[in-house]
């Protein structure tokens, strides 16, 4: 799975990076070195004509749902399966979203404990993971704009520290992703694949990041 990343790169590099032509307020974006489901998350969608950065929730709430509380049990999404559940279907063919993040983490188990690991690109540079996005209005008429990240089976760097990881998607296969007009699953499907090992790295981390409450650039230190 996927339930805790960070996002610091400076706001002007994001944009260059996802050629953005819209953006929310720059203000309103928050470098975060512990970022967690339930949070409103920084997000790329394609509106058919541009890039558009802004928020969604992380924790997503299908269009059909009666409680906005199922969003805590929707913050991954399976690719394998990712068509074929009702949560999910309707998003994947049609809103697709791109979430960028300059690490992951996910916890080793060592004994009877677990063991916070950094994961990351050796370069260093930010990347977009797959995401699914739905709007969602309670019976109040408030609307929630929301997202799933998707995961497949961890790489082999991965692999020793979780059985799965977020789909890091290529960079030259973000634009496909995005493309509104594509609803071909299998060629979608195609994209959803583990991230090449040899590019990526990971060291442990403090146990503080255990907690959503820290946050501060100490997190990203090596034990």
């Amino acid at each position: 799975m996927c339930g805790r990343y960070t996002l610091f790169t400076d706001f002007e590099s994001l944009l260059e990076r996802f050629d953005i032509e819209y953006s929310m307020e720059e203000d309103l974006f928050i470098p975060s070195y512990n970022i967690a489901p339930s949070q409103q998350v920084v997000s790329i969608i394609n509106d058919g004509k541009k890039n558009r950065l802004g928020k969604l929730r992380w924790g997503l709430i299908p269009g059909w749902a009666k409680d906005e509380k199922v969003s805590y049990k929707m913050i991954n999404a399976r690719s394998e399966t990712v068509e074929q559940k009702p949560s999910f279907c309707n998003a994947f063919t049609k809103r697709r979203c791109l979430i960028p993040m300059d690490s992951f983490f996910e916890w080793k188990k060592h004994d009877s404990s677990k063991i916070p690991m950094r994961i990351k690109l050796k370069t260093d540079e930010v990347f977009a993971v797959a995401g699914l996005w739905e709007s969602w209005k309670s019976p109040e008429g408030k609307t929630i704009h929301s997202c799933t990240i998707l995961t497949t089976e961890a790489n082999s760097l991965v692999s020793d520290i979780h059985d799965r990881m977020p789909v890091i998607l290529r960079p030259e296969d973000e634009k496909v992703w995005l493309n509104t007009e594509l609803q071909e699953k299998e060629t979608l499907k195609r994209l959803l694949v583990p991230y090449d090992a040899s590019v990526m790295e990971a060291y442990a981390v403090s146990s503080e990041v255990n907690s959503p409450k820290n946050n501060h650039e100490g997190l990203l230190n090596s034990l």
